[in-house]
């Protein structure tokens, strides 16, 4: 059995892809530190983007990829309660896809390359794979 309140996570490494070997906070999760770069890569290429596009497109995308990360920081504080870390694992979902949606934007106004867009949608989309998994195995990472 694993020891949640010690800070023991059992040794997760491709079942979920979520962790490998000791999980003591959020930041030690793979989709975290999956979504802290690509929310850094978001910020880096953003900075290109044309000015006028500053508090929408770029604003919202550099907050919606943020807010991955720290939903999943509120999540792991929620552990104790399955249905607190469900809600706050599917704001994160919901955000990912937000990210999506202005990359996808940021694409068809030509401020990013088609390929590079792709490439984030689908760093987006392992992303959201491994927090839909993290929800279907929520008694796995809750507080008993």
């Amino acid at each position: 059995m694993d020891e949640w309140a010690g800070g023991r996570v059992g040794g997760w490494d491709g079942v979920l892809g979520m962790a490998k070997g000791l999980v003591k906070v959020y930041r030690d999760l793979e989709v975290y530190q999956a979504a802290f770069a690509a929310a850094m890569e978001i910020f880096e290429i953003s900075k290109a983007f044309p000015i006028e596009e500053r508090y929408s497109l770029t604003d919202q995308m550099r907050r919606s990829s943020r807010s991955v990360c720290a939903n999943l920081g509120e999540a792991w504080r929620k552990r104790r309660y399955q249905a607190a870390f469900i809600a706050k694992i599917s704001d994160c979902q919901a955000e990912a896809t937000e990210t999506q949606i202005w990359l996808e934007f940021a694409v068809k106004c030509h401020y990013l390359d088609a390929e590079v867009g792709r490439t984030f949608y689908r760093n987006s989309d392992q992303i959201l794979g491994q927090l839909v998994n993290m929800v279907r195995n929520a008694p796995t990472w809750t507080i008993q």
